[in-house]
């Protein structure tokens, strides 16, 4: 009997290594889409920016100069993610959104805002954590604008 109990442990120490292992390469792939989705957004929100036209469209054309922030929250996200985790992270290619209106942006902030809030709950750096709140409240600040100033 003690040499069953003892095979078992292993087995049940494997598969709970390979949970985690799973956990973290799902974290790792988590972690890279935010980055590709921000530094697409850079991308989205600046092609808006020059398009803007109309009433209202001088403060629009201003608020969508977030995507200078975007850029920067990219970066920082993949290079504190990969310092705390130790590993460099892998991208896919995925083209950034079409923007056409106002309306598309104010959209795509708030699904910005989802996929950080999401990510956020999963990550277990409070620092990492905490600077994602800061790329929140930029978005919280041109939602404002785009919805009541524009």
């Amino acid at each position: 009997k003690m040499e069953l109990k003892f095979k078992q442990k292993p087995t049940y120490k494997v598969e709970k290594e390979t949970k985690k292992e799973d956990t973290q390469e799902s974290l790792c792939m988590e972690v890279a889409e935010c980055v590709t989705e921000l530094m697409n957004a850079a991308t989205s929100f600046h092609k808006l920016h020059l398009k803007v036209t109309g009433q209202g469209s001088f403060a629009s054309h201003s608020t969508l100069k977030i995507y200078e922030d975007f850029h920067d929250f990219s970066d920082q996200l993949s290079e504190e993610f990969q310092g705390a985790y130790g590993e460099i992270l892998t991208y896919k290619e995925v083209l950034p959104r079409t923007l056409n209106t106002k309306q598309d942006g104010i959209i795509y902030l708030q699904d910005l805002k989802t996929m950080i809030t999401e990510l956020q709950g999963k990550l277990p750096y409070s620092e990492i954590i905490n600077d994602l709140d800061l790329c929140k409240s930029k978005i919280n600040g041109a939602l404002y604008k785009l919805k009541f100033l524009s």
